[in-house]
């Protein structure tokens, strides 16, 4: 299992959980990383993981996810082409029935960072743990005021 760059808060630090078995049958080097296991990362890392144990920080992560997905619901009923908004935690997707790429350029034309996913029909949010409420709700503000994006690109 790949934590990379969760571990330290999207930040490369490249760290893979493996079995006894893949353990015994791989060598110093076969691993490699950008950044590995240098001083910056590192202490990145362990503010994150400090973070993270914090009581209530996961919590309100989760309740920040369900907030989203429920803001981005409110805001992108209706339109013809979202299919789906869904999600665990602060990673969203928003499944389209359309190519998401005309979207994907508007929102960052109005300053938000939409990638797709390899299928190239859904949109993927994951913003940093730490985002505002307020942040969240620009952002789907640009999301939805880009939506016509769609429209043009079907026309």
């Amino acid at each position: 299992m790949s934590l990379a760059k969760p571990l330290a808060n999207g930040l490369l630090i490249g760290v893979a959980l493996v079995t006894e078995k893949v353990a015994a049958a791989i060598n110093y080097g076969d691993h490699g990383t950008a950044f590995g296991g240098g001083p910056f990362v590192c202490h990145a890392t362990l503010a994150t993981l400090d973070k993270i144990q914090k009581p209530g920080y996961l919590a309100e992560v989760t309740r920040k996810g369900e907030y989203f997905k429920q803001l981005l619901k409110t805001k992108l009923s209706g339109h013809p082409h979202v299919r789906e908004i869904r999600g665990a935690g602060l990673i969203v997707g928003i499944e389209l029935d359309v190519p998401a790429a005309p979207l994907v350029d508007a929102c960052l034309d109005g300053g938000v960072f939409v990638p797709t996913t390899r299928k190239g029909n859904v949109v993927r949010l994951v913003p940093t743990l730490i985002v505002s409420e307020k942040e969240l709700e620009q952002a789907a503000e640009v999301i939805r005021e880009c939506l016509p994006a769609l429209e043009a690109s079907t026309s």
